[in-house]
This record gives C-alpha cells, structure tokens and sequence, in this order.
C-alpha cells in the first residue's frame, strides 16, 4: 500500500527523493539540539518551540518540493525572466530598506507570518533558471558572442552584483555555479573570460558602495593569518575534535552551549561532535551523491533546458554545502552560507526543497516523455 502510494506521487529519480528526506529528519533532529541555548536565552528553555518550528518549515518546504515537481519544468522557463525582474526589484528594496542585522540588510520582513525573507535565495533560483533556458535557446549559435553571450552577461553581471551589496559569500558562489552552467552549456572558453571581466566589475562596485566590503577584508585576513584563530573557528574546531569517529551521542553536545551559531553556519561541527566522523562522513556522502544523479539527470534528459536546468541547480546545492563544510574544517573563511536543508532557516529552506523539486520535475517530465526506457549514459543532446 505505502509502495503504491510512493510510485503514485512521488515521482522522478528516487535516490534524490531519499536523500531529500534523510536530511530533512536529521535537520530536525540536529537543530533540536542545537538550539538549546538558544531557547534558554531567547525562550526561556522551551527547546521545543524551535523543534516544532522547524518541523514545520521543514513539513511546508518538502510541500513546496512536492508541488515543484508535479509542475512540467519546461514552464519555469516561460517564468523565469518575469522571476528576475521581480528579484532585482526586491534586491534593491531590501538594500535600501531591509531588515538590518550584522551590519547588513539582507532580509525583508513578512508581518503576516511573523517570517524574514532573504531575496537574494529567490534570486539565485531565477537566475539559474533563467541562464538555462537562455542557453538552451542559443545552442545554435552559442558562439554568436552580440545575440547569445551579452544577455546572458548582463543578467549575471546584474543579479550577482546586486547580491554582492549585502551578501559577498552567496554572490561569490553565484558567480562560480554560473561559470560551471556556461561551461557545460558550450560557451566558448574565450567568452567564460569575459564573465569573469564581468564579476569583477560587479564586485568591485559592490565591494565599494555595498555593505559588507569591510567584513569580508577582515574575515581574509583572519583566515590567511596563521597566528590568529577567530572565536568561531576555535569553537568548531573543538567540536570536531572531541567528536571522535563515533561522536557523543545524539543531543549530547557541548559546543552547541558556546559556538556561535550552531543551528545554522556551524551545524556541520554539531553533527560530527555528536554523530562523530561517521555521521560527518555520510552527510558528505549524501550531497555527493545528490550531485551525481542531478548529473545523471543532466546526462538522461532530452532536451537542451532540462539537463542544464538540472545541472545549474545542482551545481549550487552542492558547492554551497561543500563550503559551509570545509568552512567549519578550516578549509575556507567564514562566510556565514547555510548548510542545504539542515540547517535551521526559512526561506533558505524553502528555496532548496523548490530547487530539488524542479530537478525532480526535470526527471519526472524524461520519465513521461520516454515511458519505459531505461536511462542511458549518454551526452546530452544540446542542440
């Protein structure tokens, strides 16, 4: 019975569903834990409030997957450029009239729901969609660098260096994600050094007149420095150490009581420190092998704007949790990047449960079109 009701709705690649759904209980468990001081500060020690907080964040944004993928993915193309226009409206409005927390505007308050909304998470996902369907459309003429490349540039140029104002690390990773589109998309080699001439310039005038300039020159330095250890990396550094291979228990963290944070930007640390190398271990196993099927998705589609759509989504789910993670290992500066679904959030959570929703539809809608076939390893048809 649960069988049937499984292939009945939920569609596409199951393996992403499956691991969809692992992270969203552990992201329920983690926070849980996580959050207990907190709740003691800011609650008074009701823990729960913020486990039934995220249990529904967590119950809509799986919702808002659900939806994603019931939707044919090739109507998020006809969307997406009316989606860019609205997230450059909200992106500026929220630079200028935003809510203001260290020492950046990045959010935008919803009174109804008594919920932040970050833009700059709707306006990733546009940008991605959009950048796929313009490529998709060019694939006759990708090397046309006047009809097919300046659009494109623009756009990137535009949404990256508005992002860049409040939030350096999201549009760095932006920039990179568009950078790997464009590549498997067959944009000249040539014409990926003009996007990056273009990201330059986007934030170097970000850099100047944005908001976050000075922050991110201290947290290089900082970083680059082998005498000075922040606070945060110190914290983190403990909980990962005196995790072990199989961690303190479930629950059972110290560190939670003193790094900043815990519940969003060092929630990597928390779980190795209670579930230890092992359950850090699987975690990166499970964002790997997210990056694989959307590849495979990429691979199987029939068209051009599926398998970038797929591509250009996964890209960024991945390389964001590689960088909250290698930032709670020392391996990069603080950049204050959510973890992909484990992390406590709204929007960010949201945004990503919609962006594995749309790799869904995009192998729900190859299921549909070849009923029956067996998906093969072969390259994707562009043109």
């Amino acid at each position: 019975m649960v069988k049937a009701w499984v292939e009945k709705n939920l569609k596409g690649d199951p393996v992403i569903w499956f691991i969809a759904i692992t992270l969203s209980i552990l992201s329920i468990l983690v926070v849980y834990s996580a959050t207990g001081t907190l709740a003691y500060k800011s609650r008074g020690g009701n823990t729960e409030y913020y486990l039934f907080k995220q249990m529904i964040l967590v119950a809509f944004s799986l919702l808002c997957m659900w939806a994603a993928h019931r939707v044919d993915y090739k109507y998020y193309s006809k969307i997406s450029r009316i989606a860019l226009f609205i997230s450059a409206g909200l992106l500026l409005y929220t630079w200028f009239s935003g809510v203001n927390l260290n020492d950046a505007k990045r959010w935008l308050y919803i009174p109804f729901i008594k919920q932040q909304f970050q833009p700059s998470d709707f306006a990733t996902l546009a940008l991605i969609v959009n950048l796929a369907s313009m490529l998709a459309k060019r694939q006759q003429n990708i090397k046309d660098f006047k009809e097919s490349l300046v659009p494109i540039l623009i756009w990137c140029g535009v949404i990256i260096g508005l992002i860049a104002l409040t939030n350096f690390s999201s549009a760095a990773l932006l920039f990179l994600t568009c950078m790997l589109l464009l590549f498997v998309g067959r944009v000249p080699v040539k014409y990926l050094f003009m996007l990056i001439f273009v990201g330059v310039v986007a934030g170097g005038i970000a850099f100047k007149v944005g908001q976050r300039g000075e922050t991110v020159i201290n947290r290089l330095t900082n970083f680059l420095d082998p005498t000075e250890v922040s606070f945060q990396a110190q914290q983190s550094y403990i909980a990962i150490a005196t995790g072990g291979i199989q961690g303190k228990g479930p629950g059972q963290s110290d560190q939670r009581n003193f790094l900043p944070h815990p519940y969003s930007d060092f929630i990597y640390a928390i779980i190795i420190e209670e579930y230890g190398l092992i359950g850090g271990s699987f975690i990166v196993f499970l964002y790997l092998a997210l990056l694989y099927r959307g590849m495979v998705a990429t691979a199987n589609s029939e068209r051009a704007f599926g398998g970038l759509l797929s591509a250009g989504l996964s890209f960024a789910l991945v390389l964001q949790a590689m960088v909250n993670m290698g930032v709670a290992v020392g391996l990069g500066p603080i950049t204050g990047l959510p973890l992909p679904i484990l992390s406590m959030g709204g929007t960010s959570l949201v945004f990503t449960c919609l962006s594995l929703g749309i790799i869904l539809s995009v192998t729900r809608g190859d299921q549909v079109e070849a009923p029956g076939k067996q998906p093969k390893n072969r390259k994707m048809q562009l043109a």
